[in-house]
């Protein structure tokens, strides 16, 4: 089963910006970082500037910085902002009608997994992006 990263890398990329609070940084420098490619980057920094959470400057010498302070981005603001995908999704298999619970499986389950996302949502709302920050300056 494939792993979606978007979120986990657009908080890495928001934290390497809060980290350098003040100083512009550029996406060969946050590509670096993740072990990725600027071109990569430079998407995932796309969306996160679309939903205001960062500010970009192009150009051969464009850079990027936060566009709020860090203790006012949520890891939620930054989970919807890269529309990452649900923490779990229903399997698309065919119904097989002779079976009840093949019947009837996506409607049970959904409201389990609607109920499970939005604990986590909750959970991620409860994170700032300057708690995320401290716990680097720790290490």
């Amino acid at each position: 089963m494939a792993i979606n990263t978007q979120f986990p890398i657009a908080v890495h990329l928001m934290a390497a910006l809060g980290y350098r609070s003040g100083r512009d940084t550029t996406s060969a420098q946050l590509a670096m970082s993740v072990n990725t490619s600027p071109s990569f980057v430079r998407r995932t920094l796309a969306k996160l500037s679309r939903a205001g959470l960062v500010e970009t400057a192009i150009g051969k010498t464009g850079a990027c910085w936060l566009a709020k302070d860090a203790k006012n981005i949520s890891l939620l603001d930054i989970y919807r902002a890269v529309d990452a995908p649900k923490a779990f999704s229903i399997h698309h298999y065919t119904e097989q009608k002779a079976c009840p619970v093949s019947c009837h499986i996506k409607e049970a389950l959904d409201r389990a997994l609607d109920k499970t996302q939005k604990a986590m949502e909750t959970s991620l709302d409860d994170i700032t992006l300057e708690q995320i920050v401290s716990q680097l300056n720790k290490n």
